[in-house]
């Protein structure tokens, strides 16, 4: 192999401290007041309101300047595509919202509209979604359960539940809860808080749409089995629920659970074929509408609600909904619940809407996006909408037809206004083991990240642990609870990383100004007399002592031992000095005037002398060089800390000088207390080596680290005594 070719280059210049930077670099100590941040912020121009229009009002910017002839086909297929399949989905997923289908219809209407006028991603597909509409279908189940509404029947002399009152109550809480998330959307994009996302790890996203998707399962084996469970809320519902339908399983109803394994097998072979085809189809073949139409048309055909008891959607009315404003009252009981909603859904969206972003080669505005589907359920929610969010089926279907502007979407909702509108009463024979079918066939992809466990194994152990984690706690709580005490999990695992950061020694790569770990590599060589201690983490007041403690023990310096050695020698030295000096004074009143000289040759005798070596012990540093450049900011605790090991090490002869401070770090260093009249910025480096030749040409010499006493009495002249201290 050719040795490569490798470019060499020379520097030569002054050690600099961070003071002599400073100097260099003329760095400005003016900062803008918060007045002229505040005056600055509320400043209007031209230019500046058009920004804001076109930032706020996205379609504003891209629709006149729409190319027709390369993007309309492709907006129209993928349009007409995911309106089909929108259909099945919206009335799938109203049951797990525990809404009446239509509500789904309605949710795959008004906010796709909203999404389209004011969001950025050009691809995702905005509608219903599962993990939120089970969301939604715990708390309309909590707030409006059947124990509510329970009525006697003078036909059958029998309770049952009046399923109209009851149906109308659940769409006044998922409309209430959608309009809270939305106005929590908005609000967190108004303020900018878009980062919110990024405590939505990837691990703990995938974990908790997995965990949701269970919920989802068993939410819908009720339709399966044709079965009514006694509906469970609050914590290990999930659990109480599956002990339930296991109990109810001899009630099975035969008829729905012929036509449910009929549907998912249907449903499974065609999405194979789908696949199998694909690079063959211009289309995907749409496959839950042709299982939606092939079963109205036998169930109606064969009567399987009045001849077998199978469970129908039943009535679809005609029409838009008209606008109601949702009721305040319900607010105070909803604002949890929808303040989790609004970060699921935007985490979802935000995820999804990056991906294709980062792959087409355009931005998406995360604070924008917040504010697009905040309006998307707030608007949706005066319209009887429950929340949506992206759904990832959808999004590859619009983007594998052709899809590439949010024409598609507004399309879409356009195929479902039509279906609303005019063919909607069509469907009303439709099954719900059918629906619960197609959900559960659309889950295979959510079933599939059961593979993460396997991969993070192998890749990154703490990441498999907030994945788990989050899986075991969804289940357990929730998607609510479950998503919330997730995000206190994986904060968890950031703070205990931190707490147990790597230390290491660095060394010299020969010939270079590179320090690396010795431990790691086997040509990095120790500076003579100079030890350089780093640590992976930041330093605040959670692993500040750990610091300490790894700083002793990287550098074999015990110096709490040898400051508390250092500290009795002195201690006896004085006691010596007191008890010779009252020697002295008695000899003196005691010894006549021609033996003056002899108090003072007692005194000599009996002082206690402490012995210096010339040459410094070997086995310490001259120098310790900290390496701060993995610090992004030090709290008060951390300044205490560097100022303690400066004076601590410096009590015994040790050098200590920082390296690699971002201007952040000196900041807080100057405003922690950390200099003063004998430590200045002259202790600071901005590199490793700049340090390293500093401390190498100084000319003071660490103090020897062995001390001797000495001490003789009148009684015994040969009487010694010696303490050493041993590193």
């Amino acid at each position: 192999m050719a040795e490569r070719r490798r470019t060499g280059y020379s520097i030569q210049r002054k050690i600099l401290d961070e003071g002599a930077v400073d100097e260099m670099a003329e760095k400005s100590d003016s900062k803008p007041s918060l007045c002229e941040k505040v005056k600055k912020s509320m400043s209007c121009s031209g230019p500046r309101l058009k920004s804001c229009l076109l930032g706020s009002v996205p379609v504003i910017s891209w629709l006149p300047r729409y190319p027709i002839r390369d993007n309309a086909l492709g907006d129209l297929i993928s349009g007409i595509s995911v309106g089909i399949m929108q259909l099945p989905q919206g009335m799938a997923y109203a049951l797990l919202a525990s809404v009446p289908p239509v509500f789904g219809l309605y949710s795959s209407f008004y906010p796709v509209l909203i999404y389209f006028i004011f969001g950025t991603s050009k691809h995702i597909s905005i509608g219903t979604y599962a993990v939120m509409s089970v969301m939604i279908g715990g708390v309309t189940d909590r707030l409006a359960p059947d124990s509510n509404f329970i009525i006697w029947d003078n036909v059958t002399n029998s309770s049952i539940v009046d399923a109209v009152s009851r149906d109308a109550e659940r769409v006044r809480v998922a409309a209430a809860v959608t309009f809270m998330s939305g106005l929590f959307q908005i609000l967190l994009g108004l303020v900018q808080f878009g980062f919110v996302v990024t405590y939505l790890s990837e691990p703990l996203v995938r974990g908790y749409t997995t965990g949701a998707a269970i919920h989802v399962i068993v939410s819908q084996l009720k339709y399966t089995f044709g079965i009514s469970p006694v509906k469970y809320s609050g914590p290990l519902s999930l659990i109480y629920t599956v002990l339930e339908i296991c109990y109810l399983i001899p009630q099975t109803n035969i008829g729905t659970l012929v036509v449910s394994i009929v549907a998912i097998i249907g449903l499974i072979l065609a999405k194979e074929l789908n696949a199998y085809l694909s690079k063959k189809l211009p289309v995907p073949i749409p496959v839950e509408l042709l299982a939606v139409i092939v079963a109205t048309v036998v169930s109606w055909q064969f009567n399987l609600e009045g001849k077998y008891g199978v469970d129908v959607v039943g009535i679809i009315p005609s029409g838009l909904q008209p606008p109601v404003l949702p009721a305040a009252s319900l607010f105070g009981q909803v604002i949890g619940d929808a303040f989790a909603l609004s970060v699921v859904g935007y985490g979802i969206a935000i995820s999804l809407g990056r991906i294709f972003a980062l792959k087409y080669g355009y931005k998406v505005d995360s604070n924008q996006e917040l504010i697009a589907l905040g309006l998307s359920n707030s608007i949706g929610g005066i319209f009887q909408c429950f929340a949506i969010s992206c759904s990832m089926s959808r999004t590859m279907v619009q983007e594998s037809t052709g899809g590439k502007t949010q024409v598609a979407g507004a399309l879409s909702a356009i195929v479902i206004l039509f279906i609303t509108l005019w063919i909607g009463t069509l469907f009303e024979a439709l099954p719900k083991a059918v629906l619960a079918a197609i959900i559960y066939v659309n889950l295979h992809g959510m079933m599939k990240q059961f593979m993460d466990i396997s991969a993070l194994w192998r890749s990154n152990k703490v990441d498999m642990l907030v994945w788990i984690a989050t899986f075991i706690l969804t289940l357990l709580l929730n998607p609510d609870m479950g998503l919330a005490a997730a995000i206190g999990f994986s904060m968890l695992t950031v703070i205990f990383r931190t707490q147990l950061p790597t230390y290491s020694l660095l060394g010299q790569v020969p010939d270079t100004d590179i320090y690396r770990p010795l431990e790691d590599y086997s040509q990095v060589r120790q500076v003579p007399g100079i030890f350089i201690f780093r640590s992976s983490a930041t330093l605040y007041f959670a692993n500040a002592e750990m610091y300490q403690d790894a700083l002793g023990e990287k550098s074999g310096i015990d110096i709490t031992k040898i400051l508390s050695a250092k500290k009795k020698l002195e201690a006896k030295r004085k006691r010596h000095e007191e008890k010779n000096a009252k020697k002295a004074k008695k000899a003196a009143k005691k010894n006549t005037a021609d033996v003056e000289g002899e108090p003072e040759r007692a005194e000599q005798k009996d002082i206690a002398i402490i012995e210096m070596n010339a040459e410094p012990d070997p086995s310490l540093p001259r120098a310790i060089v900290l390496d701060l450049s993995p610090v992004n900011f030090l709290d008060t605790v951390g300044v205490k800390t560097l100022r303690s090991i400066q004076r601590d090490y410096g009590e015994i002869g040790i050098d200590v000088v920082l390296a690699g401070c971002q201007t952040g770090v000196v900041d807080n260093l100057q405003t922690g207390g950390f200099f003063n009249d004998k430590v200045t910025k002259s202790c600071l480096f901005s590199s490793i080596h700049d340090a390293v030749l500093h401390c190498q040409s100084a000319t003071t010499q660490s103090q020897d680290k062995e001390m001797t006493m000495t001490h003789s009495d009148r009684r015994n002249d040969d009487e010694t005594f010696s303490y050493e201290v041993s590193l």
